[in-house]
């Protein structure tokens, strides 16, 4: 007779692959994921999604339009540092996204119809977007299509016998996405999952699938909801790097050139902070090291001149006192403003707030900032161990 020991190890056991094997999904081998559970959002393991992989159990076929990586001056070559940071931004900021002029980057009608078609699909899509069923035609009308223009991490959902499994994933730069009124992911067009708000970890983070070119790890965003509910996005034209003022819940057809355009151009890199940039304040004037001469004052009488060394006031015995100038205020970096700051900070990787400078006084202690993230662990049988 087995021991109660041994019968829950084997239970535990069993409801472990059981949950494997339904996150599994039928997407692409290196895009699987080893964690997730129905209805819960597992921060610590990260999915790497790229543009066009489905990933794991895929709520419908493609209704996305095909499309090349579209970044914010990602770097060419590989990163040289493994450290993540996730940079929080409104999803109403100007450049975020992108798109191309009068064409939608996701079929609304055709993601509709796909759901529409199943019902189970269709009851779990609605559950983990919080509508009823019956809602989702008018709820994807209200949202807009559009591309990431940063990798960006959110809260991606699968689908597996009937329900929504939910899982932390970083969708790569160029991803066609529909956004909602205030500019948050509410559906991935490649294989019509429903979106949700990142939630990042607090420690380490283990990263999971493949990287790509370009992809930093101290290079994502998580967006955070605009402060009220905007009626166009300003996003970037990928196809010849202008602005275009796209009205929410419209696919492209209303696409105009926005009358008061944003104060930077469409190619600025305005959604990360510029570390080591150096300061442009002009140096303070130097003070005199010594006593200046005084001015020789000329003579009042007329009459001849008498013999005299006096030639105006005695100099001063020591150096003139100068008001010191103070450095004028340095101007935040604009890659650190955007409409909407968050509540908050959202973890240790967050990075919000502009730093401030280590003096000798800085807190060292258990108190201080988290270090770096393990590296990447991009390999597929690291996915799947054990």
């Amino acid at each position: 007779m087995r021991s109660p020991g041994r019968i829950r190890r084997t239970a535990l056991a069993a409801l472990s692959a059981g949950v494997l094997f339904a996150v599994a999904g039928c997407g692409e081998g290196g895009d699987r994921t080893a964690k997730g559970t129905t209805g819960t959002a597992e921060a610590k393991d990260v999915l790497l999604q790229s543009l066009a992989s489905p990933g794991p159990g895929p709520f419908t076929a493609s209704t996305a339009r095909a499309a090349s990586p579209s970044s914010t001056g990602a770097p060419d070559a590989e990163p040289t540092s493994a450290t993540r940071t996730v940079h929080p931004v409104s999803g109403v900021v100007p450049g975020l996204y992108g798109g191309t002029r009068s064409v939608a980057d996701c079929d609304v009608e055709q993601q509709a119809t796909l759901l529409a078609d199943d019902e189970d699909k269709a009851r779990a899509f609605a559950d983990a977007s919080g509508i009823e069923a019956v809602q989702i035609p008018g709820y994807l009308k209200s949202l807009t299509p559009v591309v990431l223009r940063a990798d960006a991490q959110v809260t991606n959902h699968g689908y597996s016998a009937g329900s929504a499994t939910a899982f932390q994933a970083v969708l790569q730069a160029g991803t066609s996405v529909l956004v909602d009124s205030r500019g948050m992911p509410r559906v991935r067009c490649v294989c019509g999952n429903p979106l949700g708000p990142p939630v990042v970890a607090d420690g380490k983070v283990a990263h999971r699938g493949e990287r790509w070119p370009g992809y930093d790890p101290a290079r994502i965003v998580a967006v955070e909801p605009g402060v009220k509910p905007a009626t166009s996005l300003i996003i970037v034209d990928v196809d010849d790097n202008s602005w275009i003022e796209r009205a929410m819940g419209d696919s492209g057809g209303r696409d105009r050139t926005p009358e008061d355009p944003p104060p930077f151009e469409p190619d600025a890199d305005l959604l990360f902070p510029s570390p080591g940039r150096p300061s442009e304040s002009a140096p303070p004037d130097p003070t005199p090291s010594g006593p200046a001469p005084s001015e020789p004052q000329e003579p009042t009488d007329p009459g001849p001149p008498e013999p005299s060394d006096d030639f105006g006031d005695t100099p001063p015995e020591g150096p003139w006192e100068y008001e010191e100038e103070s450095d004028p205020d340095i101007a935040p970096e604009p890659t650190q403003v955007f409409p909407a700051e968050p509540d908050g900070p959202t973890g240790p990787d967050d990075p919000t707030g502009p730093d401030e400078p280590a003096g000798p006084d800085s807190p060292t202690g258990p108190d201080s900032p988290t270090g770096p993230d393990e590296p990447m662990e991009a390999g597929l049988d690291d996915v799947f161990a054990g």
